[in-house]
């Protein structure tokens, strides 16, 4: 039985496998089911070359946050990680970017959810989604754990079924990735930017930093573990989605690895796909509302949000305040925007987070186990150039919640 732990302080229940899950239930639905429409329209078949951007980005980062997060092991992610090393200004930008950007994030993937299991319902279901999974959360990290290990065997089952239907339904076929890459530099850099979205779960171990058991072992091999099974399921369904009906169809349907199966000859198959996407988003929601709740936790502590979201429940010992009030805006913003809006305006914002990452982590000292210089180097660049280029009303948007924030700062410390 764990030790109670004072109040105000979580507790440490995570092992590996469940640090691991967590990660997972973030990526899995989020890339395979929601990113690759938005990506295949902006980059056609080169959105493959978009797809091992993204992967390299995301690795750099992931590498940066793993060896951050060992150091800090702390809820709060880049929050906490920018605040030590580049100074309280950096933290609180980091902190607000993963705030509004993952909360972005948590709409998305619930109106996902909403267009797989009840089309031309989806806004109502979504918000169903948001309620019961909150719900779920609510009660404590382990359970939400649980849930997530069913949730990940679930998606992955889909998957497999998505690349079977794909590859032996008749339809796959080189010409569909003819022109090669098919796109311009800015289209497959754009591609990149909204595949990012795909990736980024993997923040959601940095942010359990104080609720997983010995974290300087613990997260930076469960950062590892999770985005190498995740980088090589999407380079698997990527191709094949693309092989078996060609970019134009992605790019078309609001349920694109449906329409890869309806395609072929194996049809039969589609309603699997459809509850399985379900499900899925439904994995992802969850991850990424358990992230965004410990970051505004970090921030209340520390005077950035309302300090009723620091409070800590005494018997579940979660952030219940700040779990409740992320639930209620991510259930406005699927009332008010739609996916490609939501998937891009989030790509903006959190990759303006990992690039503080990035510049946090070479301020590293030798003896912490710093990566090597060129990685978190990398990370930096890549995450300004892939921000640079997504959808320029996403941009916009982006470059206007950073400013709120900045001003809000300023008026704040005054």
């Amino acid at each position: 039985m764990t030790a109670p732990t004072p109040d105000g302080t979580l507790r440490r229940r995570l092992g590996l496998s469940d640090a691991v899950v967590v990660g997972l239930t973030a990526m899995l639905g989020a890339g395979a089911f929601g990113a690759f429409g938005p990506a295949a329209a902006a980059g056609g078949a080169g959105m493959l070359v978009g797809l091992g951007l993204a992967a390299v980005v995301a690795l750099c980062n992931a590498t940066s946050s793993a060896r951050l997060a060992a150091v800090h092991p702390e809820s709060g992610g880049t929050y906490v990680y920018a605040r030590h090393r580049l100074g309280p200004f950096w933290g609180y930008l980091a902190g607000w970017s993963f705030v509004v950007g993952k909360t972005a994030s948590c709409a998305a993937m619930a109106l996902t959810f909403g267009a797989y299991a009840a089309p031309g319902h989806e806004r109502l279901v979504a918000v169903v989604a948001v309620v019961a999974l909150t719900a779920v959360s609510y009660r404590g990290v382990e359970r939400t754990a649980r849930v997530g290990r069913v949730i990940v065997v679930l998606t992955l089952a889909t998957l497999t079924v998505v690349v079977v239907a794909a590859l032996g339904g008749g339809t796959a076929s080189g010409d569909h990735l003819l022109p090669f890459p098919g796109a311009d530099a800015r289209g497959i850099l754009q591609s990149a930017g909204l595949l990012f979205f795909a990736f980024a779960g993997y923040a959601r171990i940095a942010t359990l930093g104080e609720e997983v058991r010995d974290p300087a072992r613990t997260i930076p091999r469960a950062v590892a573990v999770a985005l190498g099974v995740v980088l090589a399921v999407y380079a698997v369904v990527a191709t094949s989605a693309l092989l078996a009906v060609g970019p134009d169809a992605l790019a078309t349907s609001s349920a694109p690895l449906r329409t890869v199966v309806e395609a072929g000859s194996l049809a039969g198959l589609a309603p699997v796909v459809q509850v399985g996407a379900a499900v899925a988003s439904l994995g992802a929601l969850l991850g990424l509302g358990l992230g965004v709740s410990r970051t505004a936790l970090a921030m209340a502590r520390d005077g950035h949000l309302p300090g009723t979201l620091a409070a800590v429940h005494p018997r579940f010992r979660t952030p219940h305040h700040a779990e409740l009030a992320v639930a209620v805006v991510v259930v406005l913003l699927v009332l008010a925007v739609d996916l490609r809006g939501a998937i891009g305006f989030s790509s903006f914002l959190v990759l303006t987070y990992y690039a503080l990452a990035n510049a946090s982590a070479l301020r590293m000292r030798s003896d912490e186990r710093r990566p090597a210089r060129w990685v978190p180097a990398l990370g930096l660049v890549g995450c300004a150039a892939l921000a640079l280029t997504v959808v320029p009303a996403a941009v916009v948007g982006g470059l206007v919640v950073l400013a709120a924030g900045c001003v809000a700062w300023a008026v704040r410390r005054r």
